[in-house]
């Protein structure tokens, strides 16, 4: 038959106030005894929530949050992205364990039950959780890691485009000068091309050419005299 524990707060040896849910497995061994002694079955379980869940806090208080957690101090096979590799997890020393405490649950209240007839089968923690407040503020821790690993990955990402920015600049210079030196290459072979054609003509017809620079100061005393 089955034990169905009730959700209980239970401070650990590390003073971590945690949720622990557990169920059993029992059986009448001795009918005679039992119904001397409980009679039936509504009466056995109230036996059973006073020596079980008494032995599961005794067994939880008396050891470290991650004896009840874990069986073995294995290293964790897990991965987190981006993680300082200098920084050392933290290695674990597993002395008992989980099937170990259920062992000894089982054991401490086993030799309550014999006097009514009852063989305790096995223990077994279902459900382990923080409490309320002792949940939110590890939530908020690791709001507040995540929180620094965003502003640590925004600090990389602006340095970056800083960096972009001024090689952008760097380059758009380089480029505004190259037009620059090519514009006045340009601009100077233009006007030794029309210095040449200028010499030219004034080789050819030096009195046309006379002729021809008359006029235009002509027409600029012209437009001066208009104004």
């Amino acid at each position: 038959m089955t034990w169905d524990g009730i959700p209980g707060q239970v401070p650990t040896q590390d003073k971590t106030y945690i949720y622990v849910d557990s169920f059993a497995r029992w059986k009448i061994v001795d009918p005679v005894k039992f119904i001397q002694t409980v009679n039936n079955e509504t009466s056995a379980i109230d036996r059973l929530n006073g020596i079980i869940d008494p032995a599961v806090r005794n067994l939880i208080t008396s050891h470290p949050l991650v004896e009840s957690v874990r069986n073995t101090d294995r290293s964790m096979d897990t991965f987190e992205y981006n993680v300082d590799e200098n920084v050392k997890r933290v290695q674990y020393k597993i002395n008992l364990g989980r099937d170990e405490i259920t062992r000894l649950i089982v054991e401490q209240a086993s030799e309550k039950l014999k006097e009514f007839g009852v063989e305790l089968v096995d223990v077994k923690i279902k459900r382990i959780n923080y409490i309320d407040n002792v949940r939110q503020a590890v939530y908020e821790r690791m709001i507040a890691e995540r929180k620094q690993i965003a502003e640590k990955y925004r600090a990389e990402g602006e340095g970056e485009a800083s960096n972009i920015r001024g090689e952008k600049e760097k380059e758009l210079q380089v480029i505004k000068s190259q037009a620059y030196r090519d514009a006045q290459k340009i601009k100077g072979d233009a006007d030794a091309e029309a210095a040449r054609t200028y010499a030219s003509a004034y080789g050819a017809d030096p009195e046309f050419y006379a002729f021809l620079k008359s006029l235009e100061v002509y027409k600029e005393s012209l437009k001066k005299i208009l104004r």
